[in-house]
């Protein structure tokens, strides 16, 4: 079973502009690949006899020519450029197979990270050692035991965080689930889930409730000057802001999910359609903030890991009277 522990790094000054730098050659190889991916199928297209791209030959060309045309690329770890061009061969993988859209540059500030394979660091009590850095300290030691897959370190606001894939069969850390029997759960946007129990969970709403807030750092950040520093000190405020709804919406999540898959053994629930959904704008922010794929999501792999099963559209077999309740 693979498990990902996310933990928040106390970085120097020093160590944070490594991250930067390593984040922002991860992004600048994703993007030069995603343009050459481009420039090569145009040409394939034209002449069958030239190759097509893959992220293989990809990453041998840009081996090749970065210390010539990147030199700036050998500061940071190697995984930062390669990882992200195996993660772009991903993307066309999902791609071509129908389960996403066409890859599309990365943005400078959006999503900023970089990822590392088992054998380019380690991690030692509260600590973990990235390559042409050093030891690095984290707020807390990793939570499982196991063998260490791989790490991806990410910014979210002004923090920066490591997110480390562990390998292990202990499922100690669990208990099994307590076999109440069987619950349907009806999702909702005045409640958040009604169970088939009889019992109403109301959502943090933390979007609705922080929405004022939100606006008034979005209308001063759009009043800097770009460019400023004023501006940066209004743009990290506002992503603080976010990160904060974020963190109350995971919360309530991860303690409702976790609640229901100690409690029952086999738990029903609607198989929404998510992305029809919130294409209606006057459901969009209110199924955004209650955060259903999220929810979803969590419900699956935390019945799995208790030994209990999620079963989708089971809820309109068990109790009839509650479903669309609260939608």
């Amino acid at each position: 079973m693979l498990i990902a522990h996310k933990i928040t790094l106390d970085l120097n000054n020093v160590q944070a502009t490594y991250m930067a730098r390593a984040a922002g050659t991860a992004r600048f190889a994703y993007n030069w690949a995603l343009a050459e991916w481009k420039r090569q199928y145009e040409a394939w297209k034209l002449d069958a006899t030239l190759p097509k791209p893959s992220q293989m030959s990809l990453r041998r060309q840009l081996n090749a020519t970065k210390r010539e045309q990147f030199p700036w690329m050998l500061e940071v770890t190697k995984n930062a450029p390669q990882m992200a061009i195996i993660q772009l061969g991903e993307a066309f993988k999902n791609f071509f197979t129908g389960r996403t859209k066409y890859p599309k540059f990365r943005k400078k500030g959006a999503h900023d990270r970089f990822s590392l394979t088992n054998d380019q660091f380690s991690v030692k009590d509260s600590r973990i050692r990235i390559p042409n850095l050093g030891w690095v300290r984290m707020r807390e030691a990793l939570r499982f035991a196991g063998k260490v897959m791989s790490a991806t370190i990410s910014r979210v606001a002004d923090k920066w965080l490591v997110s480390i894939t562990v390998e292990t069969l202990d499922d100690s850390h669990l208990p099994k689930a307590e076999n109440q029997g069987v619950v349907g759960v009806d999702l909702g946007v005045s409640a958040l889930a009604t169970l088939s129990t009889g019992e109403s969970v109301l959502g943090p709403k933390p979007h609705t409730a922080l929405l004022g807030r939100l606006q008034r750092l979005s209308r001063s950040l759009s009043r800097k000057v770009k460019g400023s520093a004023n501006r940066q000190k209004a743009k990290v405020k506002l992503a603080r802001l976010h990160a904060k709804i974020s963190n109350i919406r995971k919360d309530a999540l991860h303690k409702l999910t976790t609640d229901l898959t100690r409690r029952f053994h086999t738990i029903g629930i609607e198989n929404l359609n998510v992305k029809g959904m919130v294409k209606n704008r006057h459901l969009a922010r209110s199924v955004s903030d209650m955060g259903f794929f999220e929810f979803r999501r969590q419900l699956e792999y935390k019945a799995v890991q208790r030994g209990g099963q999620d079963i989708a559209d089971a809820a309109l077999h068990l109790r009839p009277d509650h479903v669309g309740v609260h939608r």
